[in-house]
């Protein structure tokens, strides 16, 4: 935990659990994906999400065959729980295993509750990646910090909770991106946005253009994963303004990577703060309002008016 008094913030060191965290991000693919073949496309695939809850993560209330199944992520006793609308219930250990051997598990507890989902097996933005059924190369659970993991989410979910609330305009749940491990809302302008350019691993186009085909403000939390190296909280616009990049901010600790294209808090520096959520709140106010104004957003019509 944070060594300040901000208990409620614990350490998360990538270097310390990053074989973890690519085993988790891994086993987190494979009940999303599961997730994808289970629901029907909602906008910018918010169907496919996850959901953090007060013991770990859930993919929540998902239809099959005139049922509904729940997976939950219980990273308080370190067990993955599936749960059925008929009263049915399968649970797994987790504990240090192959993806291969995770993947096997999964598939025959689902097939144990009269659920049989095929999926595509090769994970998605991830170069190289190995499919779930051969991969024995990822295979390891630090229980000790899969729980910081958890106890970041639970935090950053209740500040990126209290800012969503500020905006009456169409906006995302929080929610938590399986593909690529990042907690996130995004708020949106209303107005559409031009072809997304480039390519990402494993995800066809029309995947890329569903989930930016309207004009956002995004913000979320990565664990380390997401290019930067460390937890951090990000900020990127789509299409991003000209000059967005150069907004002075008055969050110190805060700054513009160009090769990420996105504004970075270190997630150490919201740790170490006096005032943790103040901070964070601080950052993601300014850098949205940077965007919107730079883009021409109707604010007066999208932002709550405070009372």
């Amino acid at each position: 935990m944070s060594t300040d008094g901000n208990w409620q913030w614990p350490d998360l060191p990538y270097a310390a659990w990053s074989d973890t965290c690519e085993t988790l991000l891994l086993w987190l693919q494979i009940v999303g994906k599961v997730r994808i073949a289970c629901t029907p496309l909602i906008n910018h695939w918010w169907n496919a999400t996850l959901f953090v809850t007060s013991r770990g993560l859930a993919a929540p209330a998902m239809p099959y065959r005139g049922r509904t199944f729940d997976v939950h992520f219980d990273f308080a006793q370190h067990r993955l729980v599936i749960e059925t609308s008929d009263g049915r219930a399968e649970a797994l250990a987790l504990k240090p295993m192959a993806v291969a051997d995770f993947y096997a598990a999964f598939m025959q507890a689902l097939r144990r509750l009269g659920i049989d989902v095929p999926i595509w097996t090769v994970s998605s933005e991830i170069e190289n990646a190995i499919p779930f059924e051969r991969d024995r190369t990822h295979a390891q659970y630090d229980p000790v910090y899969v729980q910081r993991f958890w106890q970041a989410l639970v935090q950053a979910n209740r500040v990126l909770t209290e800012f969503r609330a500020r905006f009456i305009g169409k906006a995302s749940p929080v929610h938590f991106f399986w593909g690529g491990l990042d907690l996130a809302v995004t708020r949106f302008s209303g107005r559409t946005a031009p072809p997304l350019k480039g390519e990402t691993p494993n995800v066809a186009k029309w995947v890329m253009d569903e989930a930016y085909s309207h004009e956002v403000s995004s913000c979320g939390f990565w664990p380390g994963n997401g290019g930067y190296g460390r937890a951090a909280f990000y900020v990127y616009a789509y299409p991003e303004p000209a000059s967005y990049g150069d907004t002075r901010l008055k969050t110190a600790e805060a700054f513009y990577d160009g090769n990420l294209g996105e504004f970075i808090l270190p997630y150490d520096a919201v740790c170490r703060a006096r005032d943790p959520d103040a901070l964070l709140l601080g950052f993601l106010q300014e850098t949205y309002a940077a965007a919107a104004d730079l883009a021409k957003w109707d604010r007066d019509a999208l932002e709550r008016k405070n009372k």
